[in-house]
């Protein structure tokens, strides 16, 4: 844990641990201020929200479930984690659009891991790389190569209706 992998077994271990904390109240999940308006924007205009983590499903709908915002979870169509696959191996996301009944190329994932956005592209899987503070570096390549946002804000969805 200590060299943070994204091992599986690790992951459901951290879930379990954070479940105790989670459901005493002692710990609430945090999101950036525009995360939350973001998705309530999104889902009014129809689109499906999906979460793909290293996390496992249980630690994601703790996070979602137990949140300064409240519980969220309403706002999230489904949930995927290291047992879909890695998510820096294409398939993995082929496997989430095949769950959800639809096509790659009208799935938009965000990440901060450029080794997660060229997986998701190598899928025909549209990317935006999050930049936010803490994240990792990202090089004059990367910074050029992909589609860089700082807010969920700006982002400009069309309708799926």
């Amino acid at each position: 844990m200590s060299l943070d992998r994204k091992t599986t077994a690790l992951k459901q271990l951290q879930g379990h641990m954070w479940r105790a904390a989670f459901k005493a109240g002692h710990v609430k999940a945090e999101f950036f201020e525009d995360v939350v308006p973001a998705v309530r924007k999104w889902r009014e205009a129809g689109m499906k929200v999906y979460i793909y983590s290293s996390g496992s499903v249980e630690a994601q709908k703790l996070l979602f479930g137990h949140s300064t915002e409240g519980d969220i979870l309403e706002l999230v169509d489904g949930h995927f984690d290291t047992n879909i696959g890695h998510k820096v191996e294409s398939e993995s996301y082929r496997k989430i659009a095949n769950s959800i009944g639809c096509s790659t190329n009208n799935i938009l994932f965000l990440t901060d891991v450029t080794l997660e956005a060229s997986a998701a592209e190598e899928a025909d899987v549209h990317v935006a790389v999050v930049v936010r503070p803490g994240n990792a570096g990202l090089t004059d390549d990367e910074k050029t190569y992909y589609s860089l946002i700082t807010s969920f804000s700006e982002l400009y969805l069309p309708s799926s209706t």
